[in-house]
C-alpha cells in the first residue's frame, strides 16, 4: 500500500518529460534556445497547461504571464502550497535549468495522483515569466511583480533589442491573464534546481539544501573618450576608452578577488564605437556584476568598484558614468520550510549539505511574500546556461523525491 511516508515520484516519466520538452527551442548542439514568450515558449506553455490539466488541475495565468496549475485540497480556502521555476532559456541554454523545477513539479503531482492521496493544502506548479532576463531585462521580472520588487507598468513595458515589449510579447502568444499579478495567495513555496555550480559533483553529495541566495548588483559603466585616427594620433595625445576600460574591466576582477573566497566580480558585455580598426575607439559601454552573500561586504564591494573605477578614468584622461541597473539583496530562506527539505532528503537516505546559491532565482522575490526554500542537485561540471548543460536522471529523481516530501511535511506543519 502506497503512504505519504514511502511514497516516491515516477523518476522514468520525469526523465521522458524532460527529455520531450527539450524539443521546444531544441539546438543543433543538445540545448535549448527558448526566449521568454517566443513561439517555442509558447508551446511548452501549452503542453504544460494540458499536462497539468490531464492530471485533474485547472491551469490559469495572471497579468505577467505566470501559470498556474492547481491541485484541489482537502481545505481549498486555504492558500496553496507552491512548487515552481520556469521554462524560458538564455540563448544558448541547457535542458534543465528552470525547467527541473517544473517538471519535478509534475512529477509530484504524478505521484499524489497515481496514490490517490489528496494534501491539506491545495498544491499549485507555478510558471514564472521571464527568469532568464535573456530578451527582457531585469531577469526574474515576473516573480518580481509577484513578491512587489518591480512594478507591473515596468515590467511590462521592458523592451527587447527589436523593441517589442514584454506586454506586447504576452499578448501575441495570449498568456496575458486577467488576474492581477501579486493578488494570487501562496501558503508556501517550494523550488527545485539544478546547482548551476559544481560543488555537490565534486562533494559526491546528491542533495543541496539551500539557505538562501548571495545578494547581486548590476551596473552599466559607459566611458567617453575621442574619436581619433590610429595613424595620426600620437599615443600621448590620445583619449582611448577602450584602453582605459580594459583597466577599468581588470579592477572590476581585483575587487572580487579583494573578497575572495565570496566575492565575484563580472563584465559580460562590452560594446564599443565606432568599432573601426583603425580608429582609437570614443566610446565603450560594459557590464558588471558584483555578488557576495553578506549585503555589507557587497556594499563595500560597491564602494571599491566605484572608487576603481573613477581612479582609471582620471588617469586615462577619460570621462566615465555608472549607472545601476539592477540590485538583489541577499536571501536567507524560511527555516520551516528549509527544515522539511533537510528532513525529507535525511529520511529518503540521500547525502546532502547545506549551500548558498551563487546564482538568481524566483525563489528570491517569493521569498518577500511568502515562506521559501530551494532544492539543489549537481549538474556535469558546475556547466549551465550552456548548451553542454547535463544531470543525471538518478540525482533528477532524487531532488523531486525531496521535494515531494518536503511539500507533504509543510502541508502537514503550516498553520495556515
Amino acid at each position: 500500500m502506497v503512504t505519504q511516508s514511502n511514497m516516491v515520484v515516477d523518476g522514468g516519466a520525469l526523465w521522458q518529460d524532460l527529455m520531450h520538452t527539450a524539443q521546444f527551442g531544441g539546438t543543433p548542439k543538445g540545448g535549448i534556445c527558448r526566449l521568454a514568450l517566443s513561439e517555442d515558449d509558447a508551446r511548452v506553455r501549452t503542453w504544460f497547461a494540458q499536462t497539468c490539466a490531464a492530471l485533474g488541475c485547472d491551469v490559469t495565468f495572471d497579468s505577467m504571464g505566470n501559470q498556474f496549475a492547481r491541485r484541489a485540497g482537502e481545505d481549498n480556502m486555504l492558500p496553496p502550497i507552491m512548487i515552481g521555476s520556469h521554462l524560458d532559456t538564455q540563448p544558448t541554454g541547457g535542458k534543465f535549468d528552470g525547467i527541473l523545477g517544473v517538471l519535478g513539479g509534475i512529477a509530484v503531482l504524478r505521484a499524489l495522483h497515481t496514490a490517490g492521496i489528496t494534501t491539506r493544502h491545495p498544491i499549485e506548479i507555478v510558471n514564472w515569466t521571464n527568469e532568464e532576463g535573456a530578451r527582457f531585462t531585469p531577469p526574474m521580472l515576473a516573480s518580481g511583480v509577484f513578491g512587489g520588487v518591480f512594478t507591473e507598468a515596468f515590467a511590462r513595458g521592458r523592451s527587447d533589442r527589436a523593441g517589442i515589449t514584454l506586454g506586447d510579447a504576452l499578448e501575441k502568444i495570449g498568456f496575458s491573464g486577467t488576474e492581477i499579478c501579486g493578488q494570487h495567495p501562496a501558503a508556501a513555496y517550494f523550488e527545485l534546481h539544478i546547482e548551476q555550480g559544481p560543488v555537490l559533483e565534486a562533494e559526491e553529495r546528491t542533495i543541496g539544501v539551500v539557505q538562501g541566495v548571495q545578494g547581486m548588483r548590476w551596473y552599466t559603466v559607459c566611458v567617453k573618450g575621442q574619436d581619433a585616427h590610429a595613424g595620426t594620433t600620437p599615443m600621448t595625445m590620445r583619449s582611448d576608452a577602450l584602453w582605459a576600460a580594459a583597466r577599468m574591466i581588470d579592477g572590476v576582477h581585483q575587487v572580487a578577488v579583494d573578497h575572495a573566497p565570496d566575492g565575484l566580480g563580472t563584465v559580460g558585455i562590452i560594446d564599443c564605437l565606432p568599432a573601426s580598426s583603425n580608429v582609437v575607439p570614443g566610446e565603450v559601454r560594459f557590464t558588471v556584476d558584483l555578488r557576495h552573500p553578506d549585503d555589507d561586504v557587497l556594499e563595500a564591494m560597491e564602494q571599491e568598484f566605484r572608487q576603481r573605477m573613477e581612479d582609471q578614468a582620471a588617469a586615462c584622461g577619460v570621462e566615465m558614468e555608472i549607472t545601476p541597473t539592477w540590485v538583489s539583496s541577499a536571501v536567507h530562506f524560511d527555516p520551516l520550510c528549509v527544515g522539511c527539505v533537510r528532513e525529507s532528503a535525511q529520511a529518503l537516505g540521500y547525502s546532502m549539505r547545506d549551500i548558498v546559491s551563487g546564482a538568481g532565482h524566483d525563489a528570491v522575490y517569493v521569498a518577500k511574500v511568502a515562506p521559501t526554500a530551494m532544492i539543489f542537485v549537481p549538474c556535469w561540471k558546475g556547466i549551465s546556461h550552456n548548451e553542454a548543460e547535463s544531470a543525471e536522471p538518478d540525482d533528477a529523481t532524487a531532488g523531486a523525491n525531496v521535494l515531494l516530501h518536503a511539500v507533504l511535511a509543510a502541508d502537514s506543519r503550516l498553520t495556515s
